[in-house]
C-alpha cells in the first residue's frame, strides 16, 4: 500500500495510537498519512501511529474540513439527522470506519436547551474496554457535535454495558472489513 510523504509544517500534537498520550511532534519531521478520513489524519512516524485533529491540517499541508451548514431554525429531526452526519465523521483511528457505522453508538437524544437551542446526549461504547483511545473518541463526538450551530451542549457518556461486538456493526462495516 502506498502512502502519502509529508513533512511537518509546525510543531503538532499528536496523540499516540492505541495508547492515548499526546506527544508533540516537531516542525521538519517526516510522516506518512495512513489515514484521511473524517477531517483527521493517522500519521506514521518511527514506527508509531499518531492521530492528528483537522484543526492542524495546516501541518501537513492540507485543509480543515468544514462545518455542516442548518439553519438557525432547523427542526429537531434535521437537527439530530446533522447530530448523526457529524459523528459519521468521527473515525476509530486504527479501522478505518465510522464509529456509526462501528456500532458504538447506542443513543443518541436531544433535548431543548434552557438558552434555545439544543442539548445532545450521546451514549456509546468502545471496541475494547482498555482502549487508550477510548477519551480521544469521545472528545472527537462531542467536539464535532458542538460545532454544529444550534447545539448548546453535548453530553457524551462512555459506557461498557452492554459490551461492543462485531454483531454491532453495520453490515457496509462487516463487508469492508472482510467479515462477510
Amino acid at each position: 500500500m502506498s502512502y502519502e510523504t509529508v513533512t511537518l509544517s509546525r510543531d503538532v500534537v499528536g496523540v499516540l495510537i492505541p495508547a492515548g498520550t499526546r506527544v508533540e511532534l516537531p516542525e521538519g519531521a517526516e510522516a506518512s498519512i495512513t489515514q484521511a478520513l473524517g477531517g483527521s489524519y493517522t500519521l506514521q512516524m518511527q514506527g508509531h501511529l499518531f492521530r492528528i485533529e483537522g484543526k492542524d491540517a495546516d501541518a501537513i499541508g492540507k485543509t480543515p474540513a468544514g462545518v455542516p451548514d442548518i439553519a438557525p431554525d432547523a427542526s429537531e429531526d434535521e437537527v439530530e439527522q446533522a447530530v448523526w452526519q457529524q459523528m459519521k465523521t468521527c473515525y476509530d483511528p486504527e479501522i478505518p470506519i465510522d464509529v456509526v457505522e462501528l456500532g458504538l453508538i447506542y443513543e443518541c437524544r436531544l433535548e431543548p436547551a434552557e438558552e434555545g437551542g439544543w442539548r445532545v446526549r450521546i451514549i456509546m461504547t468502545l471496541t475494547a474496554p482498555g482502549c487508550g483511545m477510548g477519551d480521544y473518541l469521545k472528545q472527537d463526538v462531542e467536539q464535532k457535535i458542538l460545532g454544529l450551530p444550534g447545539v448548546k451542549a453535548a453530553d457524551v457518556q462512555v459506557v461498557l454495558d452492554p459490551p461492543w461486538s462485531q454483531s454491532m456493526m453495520s453490515d457496509a462495516a462487516r463487508l469492508q472489513l472482510g467479515l462477510m
